[in-house]
């Protein structure tokens, strides 16, 4: 059952593939422990209150750098969740784009907000990783970190109830969650994703020396992506 509910989402050629985006400086963190974690799961103290800027920490002997949490408009947030609550919950979880498409404009956002900051994207087998993560694999039909643009005409309210479990695929049935591929805007993974370089098809970085040396074999220019 688990594996039908996994092929129908990578069905698509647009979706065999999850793309997370980090900052180069996080990769020789990320490749020394051939894993993605949670920035709970890094220092639980990250989640104390709201980020206005990054934090950067070190993890096991490595750069770690948290992302600021983004403003989120009190009229989007649903009045039985808090915006401490909603951003330690997403602080628990590693975040994947389902498609290149979502994943460049993640690319093209930050590229504006922090050019002076380099960034890079990990491409990962979506089936395989789907299969091994199951249990800890939630979906969002919306891009849960950031605010709406107009947020008075904003369609639903950002809660908890919002990430709909993998197992729970077109059997939970509500406006707010994905109840069919298309629909699917994040991949979210509780804690951390481990023996990343299993899943590994590609590593974009604008200067490929910076990537390290174990995955330079997977070594794509952002001009290919």
């Amino acid at each position: 059952m688990n594996n039908l509910v996994v092929k129908k989402i990578t069905n698509s050629s647009k979706r065999k593939s999850l793309f997370h985006f980090t900052r180069v400086r996080n990769l020789p963190s990320i490749a020394h422990l051939d894993a993605l974690y949670s920035c709970n799961k890094v220092d639980p103290t990250l989640s104390n209150e709201r980020r206005i800027v990054s934090r950067e920490i070190h993890f096991h002997g490595n750069v770690f750098v948290a992302n600021a949490h983004l403003r989120i408009a009190d009229q989007v947030m649903d009045a039985k969740t808090t915006h401490r609550q909603f951003h330690n919950y997403l602080d628990q979880h590693v975040f994947f784009w389902p498609t290149q498409r979502d994943c460049q404009k993640m690319l093209e956002i930050y590229s504006k907000r922090e050019p002076d900051e380099a960034f890079a994207i990990l491409q990962l087998d979506a089936e395989s990783l789907l299969d091994d993560f199951y249990d800890t694999v939630k979906l969002s039909k919306y891009d849960s970190g950031s605010s709406p643009r107009y947020p008075t005409r904003c369609s639903y309210k950002k809660s908890l109830q919002m990430f709909l479990p993998l197992d729970q695929f077109e059997i939970m049935r509500e406006n707010y969650v994905p109840s069919k591929p298309s629909e699917i805007r994040e991949v979210l993974v509780e804690e951390k994703v481990t023996n990343l370089s299993s899943y590994l098809e590609a590593v974009y970085c604008n200067n490929i020396k910076e990537i390290p040396e174990k995955w330079r074999k997977y070594a794509q220019s952002f001009q290919g992506f």
